[in-house]
C-alpha cells in the first residue's frame, strides 16, 4: 500500500478514466489472473501516458484484434517475445524462459513485462528490455512499486532509456479519454 500511496502523491490521477474491464475475461483469455496492482491502477488511472513517454497498455484479451496496429498490450507483448529471442540478457536471466505480457512501452522504445511463468501473480517480477543497450533486466517488484522507484531514483540506475521519469518529484498521467478530450479541443498539440 505504501508504494501506491506514493504513486498516487508522485502522479495523481488528473480525470476520470471510465475504464471498465471484465477481468474474468482478460484471465481466462490470456490464461493468467493479473495483478492486483495492475488491475488497482487501471481502474483508477485507466490506460495512457505518464509524461507523453511511458505509455501503460490498454488491457486486450488475447485473442481478440488489437485495439490499435501501433502498440498495445497484444503487439507489445509479441514485440517483447522477438525481442526475448534476439536480444542479451543480464547475467540473472540467463538461460531462462519467462512467459511474457507487456505492461508498457516507451518513447525510447524500451519494453517493460512481466514474467508470468510464476503462480501468484501479485509476485511476478518486472522484466525491461532497454533498447539503448539491448539489454533485458529484472526486477523483483509489481509494476506499481516499479513505477514509484523508477520516480523516485530508487533504484541503482535508471532502467529505461530515458531520464524522463528518474527521480521526479511529480509528473502528469493522461489517460486515453483526457488525451482525446485534449486532442479534440487543441488538434495541434
Amino acid at each position: 500500500m505504501a508504494e501506491w500511496e506514493t504513486l498516487q502523491r508522485i502522479m495523481p490521477p488528473a480525470a476520470e478514466c471510465n475504464k471498465s474491464v471484465n477481468w474474468g475475461r482478460m484471465s481466462k483469455s490470456w490464461g493468467k489472473e493479473f495483478p492486483p496492482d495492475y488491475r488497482q491502477f487501471i481502474e483508477a488511472y485507466g490506460p495512457g501516458t505518464i509524461q507523453r513517454y511511458l505509455v501503460i497498455q490498454r488491457p486486450e484479451y488475447k485473442g481478440d484484434q488489437p485495439a490499435s496496429a501501433y502498440g498495445g498490450m497484444i503487439l507489445e507483448t509479441k514485440n517483447a517475445e522477438a525481442a526475448w529471442e534476439s536480444e542479451e540478457k543480464s547475467p540473472e536471466l540467463e538461460g531462462t524462459h519467462p512467459e511474457l505480457i507487456a505492461w508498457g512501452a516507451d518513447a525510447s522504445s524500451d519494453l517493460l513485462c512481466w514474467d508470468t511463468s510464476g503462480n501468484i501473480s501479485s509476485i511476478w517480477p518486472v522484466l525491461v528490455r532497454n533498447r539503448d543497450d539491448g539489454l533485458w533486466r529484472r526486477y523483483d517488484c509489481g509494476m506499481v512499486e516499479f513505477l514509484s522507484r523508477t520516480l523516485q531514483g530508487r533504484f541503482d540506475e535508471c532502467p529505461l532509456g530515458d531520464l524522463a521519469l528518474w527521480a521526479k518529484p511529480s509528473v502528469l498521467y493522461l489517460n486515453e479519454r483526457e488525451q482525446q478530450r485534449l486532442l479534440d479541443e487543441c488538434p495541434d498539440l
